[in-house]
């Protein structure tokens, strides 16, 4: 076993009173037997400058008293520490940057950030390379930052090339962070995570009224949100901080649970992955489809044609069935007619598991299941493709059974422009409809359907749309609360018959989760190229 930890602490303009902070939560993390402590991102300094000359002259160069500093704690406690700064390189960039220091206080692994958030942009340069997987004596070791974590390239990539335990330094006011996206990127990838983010003002405290009045947000809103935390591969949150307030959080882990990559039915998540499905994400992802319908009526409804009858007597437009529902195609035919609605659901057809969209004059659209897994025995033919209709209020996807375990078929739905993903599947871990649905929709600005079956056969699921509050670079409808892209959720308690709630096509237009970041078009390339190319995996 092995003793982690995560630091939260407050960083403002004054770099030796960050150093000082620094250096307390190291000694903190060291008297509680930590053998690693992860910090947060932009220690050094507020990521808040006048210009790029001002930060390039605030951020840490090679040796300076700052890093020699943090080596030095590293060294006196034989421990790792993992820290985010901003780095001046010698070619005139400025980057953040994520140093992996080691117990004998040497450098072990740098990760410059890919994915620059708001104003960033105008201060930072975002690094080329993917981040390495570093090994140590506690094991493989992965570090990302922030917006890496907001998006799931880049703890993918990690995962893939054999991290068994990711670092996420964040500086983020986002409250979806810690309820979110940190848990996602270990549940989905079996790894661990330490993730440590910021408390106290994210920008000088005299400059807080005037920005949070321009922005229409409490100044409160733009502290750090805290909850520094510790997840297992399962997504299970291990050890949580406050939302406020300076803090350790700390735990024992077995590094070796995340070199298994299996769900329960005994598929390898990892070898069951595609590539040679996921070129089609190497492609500009500008949008370029109109946008859909303000507002469509979605339904969730059980394997039964009385219920699809049901939901199109109240007005849906789209209805959800889980996968292999118990009912012939046929009577789900009829129960649309003299109307305009569609249903999915999915069939077995000999070897394959299909998708099919169905209407008032029958089958209009098939998707065949796109990965294999030892779920269903008999599935050995898979798709080529994943397809996107073209219906009268937006842009539809149908991800079949398995296939809704796999981040890169949102992706591939999200880079053809749809507008909304219904999922017909089967959850096997609590995680998948917990984090893994609402976190689809998140990161790809899809409003996403799932219609699933429970334990014992239960109709499951729920109905995750987009808010048109997204980010600080939109006009707020309701107060801002924290969120920065978890979509509006309405779950079907088990058992129910008919769920219905309104999705947003119209809002999957809008993918700018800051000024100067698209969730689709900024993607990381070097990450992307390694998720492409066959890996050699365990």
């Amino acid at each position: 076993m092995t003793r982690v930890a995560a630091a939260q602490l407050a960083a403002g303009t004054d770099v030796a009173d960050n150093l000082a902070a620094c250096l307390r939560m190291i000694d903190a993390a060291a008297s509680v037997g930590a053998e690693l402590v992860v910090l947060p991102e932009f220690c050094n300094h507020l990521s808040w400058y006048a210009d790029r000359a001002h930060a390039h002259r605030m951020a840490c160069t090679a040796g300076d008293f700052f890093l020699t500093a943090i080596a030095e704690r590293a060294a006196r406690h034989a421990m790792l520490v993992k820290i985010g700064v901003t780095m001046a390189r010698p070619d005139g960039r400025t980057t953040g940057t994520g140093l992996l220091f080691g117990p004998g206080g040497a450098l072990l692994g740098e990760s410059d950030k890919q994915i620059l958030m708001g104003a960033e942009n105008d201060h930072l340069d975002p690094g080329s390379a993917d981040s390495p997987v570093v090994t140590t004596r506690l094991g493989r070791i992965g570090m990302y930052a922030c917006m890496e974590g907001v998006i799931p390239e880049v703890a993918r990539s990690l995962a893939a090339r054999g991290a068994q335990l990711l670092l996420n330094s964040l500086n983020s006011f986002a409250i979806d962070e810690a309820s979110l996206h940190i848990p996602v990127r270990a549940a989905e990838n079996k790894v661990w995570v330490v993730a440590a983010n910021k408390v106290g003002p994210l920008l000088p405290e005299d400059l807080l009224p005037t920005v949070a009045e321009r922005l229409g947000v409490p100044a409160d809103r733009l502290y750090g949100a805290g909850e520094s935390q510790i997840v297992a591969p399962d997504g299970t949150v291990l050890a949580k901080a406050p939302a406020t307030g300076e803090a350790i959080v700390v735990t024992d882990v077995d590094l070796t649970l995340a070199d298994d990559k299996h769900r329960p039915d005994g598929t390898d998540l990892f070898r069951a992955r595609r590539p040679e499905l996921y070129r089609p994400l190497a492609h500009p992802a500008r949008r370029r489809a109109p946008a859909g319908a303000e507002s469509v009526s979605a339904a969730v409804v059980a394997p039964d044609a009385e219920a699809v009858r049901t939901a199109v007597a109240a007005g849906a437009r789209l209805i959800a069935l889980p996968e292999l529902a118990a009912v012939p195609v046929p009577d789900v035919v009829a129960a649309l007619r003299d109307s305009d609605a569609h249903a999915v659901l999915t069939v077995r057809d000999r070897d394959r598991h299909t998708g099919l969209l169905l209407a008032a004059d029958g089958i209009v659209g098939r998707q065949d299941q796109l990965h294999r897994t030892e779920r269903h025995p008999w599935l050995h033919e898979v798709g080529s493709e994943l397809a996107v209709f073209t219906l009268p209020w937006g842009r539809l996807a149908i991800v079949v059974g398995d296939d809704a375990l796999f981040p890169e078929t949102f992706r591939l739905a999200a880079i053809a422009d749809a507008d909304v993903a219904v999922v017909c599947h089967t959850p096997a871990e609590p995680w998948e409809q917990a984090l893994g649905l609402p976190e689809r929709s998140a990161e790809n600005r899809l409003n996403v359907v799932a219609a699933g079956l429970g334990p014992t056969g239960e109709s499951t699921g729920a109905i995750h749309a987009l808010s048109p509050d997204f980010t600080l670079w939109t006009q707020w409808r309701g107060p801002f609360t924290g969120v920065i892209s978890h979509p509006v959720t309405t779950v079907v308690p088990p058992g129910t018959t008919c769920v219905q709630a309104d999705i947003r096509p119209a809002e999957a237009v809008n993918r700018a989760v800051s000024r100067g970041t698209d969730l689709l078009a900024d993607r990381p390339p070097a990450a992307l190229a390694n998720l492409i190319r066959e890996l050699e995996l365990r």
